[in-house]
């Protein structure tokens, strides 16, 4: 069964209100056919310059090679600006080097065996909070992918009350941010209102009023000698090798609303669509099941050595749904790309989407074979043509950390319950903040 994905556009070229229209509705429909094969396409609009890159050697060039002259776009961030504020996944220069400064060493230390204890058991609260029958499962893995961020960030399960509210105003912020905002298309100053919606405004001030309280309580358990060693304390309490300077309360709103965003919404989509892909490969279900065995007495992450068929399928699911399906960077200066001048400020665009699914690039792309990561072949196309966590000086901090979580949390539900595809049609793949199913993923689950 080859997995759904949505129909490209139909006409090579179209007027631009009408691909704006598409494109506010779903970007992954919007484009045309031919960017599974191309190497590079142009857009030319009559406010900028677009070039979708899929070779791979400019991909080295745009993340690993020359980052600094490929800066992330305002264009698409300003979209996300109400949530994230000034978080380090819209800043660009010296003051994303000081953010990821701070960052990277709190990530690094706590390493897996540090943050398992907390994935683990907000695996087995999901599995033991579902039950028997039909369910949508992107709210079983939202629900899920949130605890295991709350367990690890402030050492708080989700039951608890202030997580629980933060959650739902973060699933209303989802409903009311359109993917397409007047600061994607038009080079605005910043002072210029972006006209988000007053539903987009008032979800994003809920949720950052709300991480606020958080913060302002660690911040006091700090200074008390109270606060337990989890991700949060250690951002909160590292300091700036250049200035001695850490976050601010501000600053740190803004960096727990990213993580927040990428370890929550970006796990949760993966871990749904993987969950359905295992619903209708009944065989890799099997195999998943099996090796969910080793689970039952666990209490270490050396256990997840022992998922290896589990991980691949979370590898291959990622590379069918990437939850993050197009990246946006600025030409900071002019280029030449395949011969075609590439002027300043041109949007650079790097689509997972399409670079997953490539048929230059990848045997059989639109096939879920998760055998292939073992194969020689499929290790060459991972190396050139894979980028769920972006690459580069940009990629995830996280990344290790989803790649732990996911296989986890896929393992212990399937290893507890039978899955199968619920009532009513397949899902259809749509780009809302990640790539979700238009109308959820309903499946079955009975108890093994």
């Amino acid at each position: 069964m080859i997995p759904p994905k949505p129909a490209p556009r139909a006409e090579a070229r179209v007027p631009l209100l009408r691909y704006l229209r598409l494109f506010r509705s779903d970007i992954l429909s919007a484009q045309p056919a031919r960017l599974y094969r191309a190497w590079m396409a142009e857009f030319r609009t009559p406010l900028f310059r677009s070039f979708l890159v899929n070779q791979p050697a400019l991909i080295r060039t745009v993340l690993k090679e020359r980052p600094c002259d490929f800066p992330k776009s305002e264009r698409v961030t300003e979209g996300l600006r109400p949530l994230l504020g000034n978080a380090v996944f819209v800043t660009n220069g010296a003051t994303w080097d000081r953010q990821r400064s701070l960052i990277d060493p709190a990530f690094e230390s706590a390493g897996l065996k540090d943050s398992f204890p907390a994935m683990l058991a907000a695996g087995r609260a999901a599995r033991d909070r579902i039950g028997p029958g039909e369910h949508e499962v992107e709210e079983v893995a939202s629900h899920a992918a949130a605890d295991v961020i709350f367990r690890t960030l402030f050492s708080m399960p989700i039951e608890a009350e202030q997580a629980r509210e933060t959650f739902d105003a973060f699933r209303a912020y989802q409903r009311a941010q359109p993917i397409l905002n007047l600061g994607a298309l038009l080079p605005l100053p910043r002072w210029v209102p972006r006209g988000h919606r007053q539903s987009t405004r008032k979800a994003a001030a809920r949720i950052r009023a709300l991480f606020g309280e958080l913060v302002a309580r660690r911040a006091g358990e700090i200074a008390e000698g109270t606060a337990p060693d989890d991700l949060s304390t250690r951002i909160m309490t590292a300091r700036c090798p250049a200035t001695g300077a850490g976050f601010d309360v501000e600053e740190m709103i803004d960096q727990v609303a990213i993580f927040f965003l990428a370890g929550h919404e970006t796990s949760a989509a993966a871990l749904a669509w993987a969950l359905y892909l295992l619903a209708t490969h009944p065989d890799a279900q099997a195999r998943v099941a099996e090796e969910a065995h080793a689970l039952e007495d666990a209490t270490g992450s050396e256990v997840m050595s022992k998922l290896p068929f589990t991980r691949d399928v979370f590898r291959e699911t990622l590379r069918l749904y990437p939850p993050v399906p197009m990246m946006v960077r600025r030409a900071a200066r002019p280029e030449t790309f395949r011969g075609r001048p590439v002027p300043l400020d041109s949007q650079i665009v790097l689509s997972p989407w399409h670079l997953h699914r490539h048929a230059r690039l990848w045997d059989e792309p639109d096939v879920f074979r998760p055998e292939r990561w073992q194969t020689p072949e499929g290790r060459a196309s991972a190396r050139d043509a894979y980028m769920p966590f972006s690459a580069g000086p940009r990629v995830c901090p996280g990344a290790s950390f989803a790649m732990a979580e996911g296989p986890l949390l896929l393992a212990i539900l399937t290893g507890a319950y039978h899955l199968s595809p619920g009532t009513g049609r397949p899902p259809v793949p749509v780009a809302f903040l990640t790539v979700r199913s238009r109308e959820g993923i309903f499946l079955r689950l009975s108890g093994r």
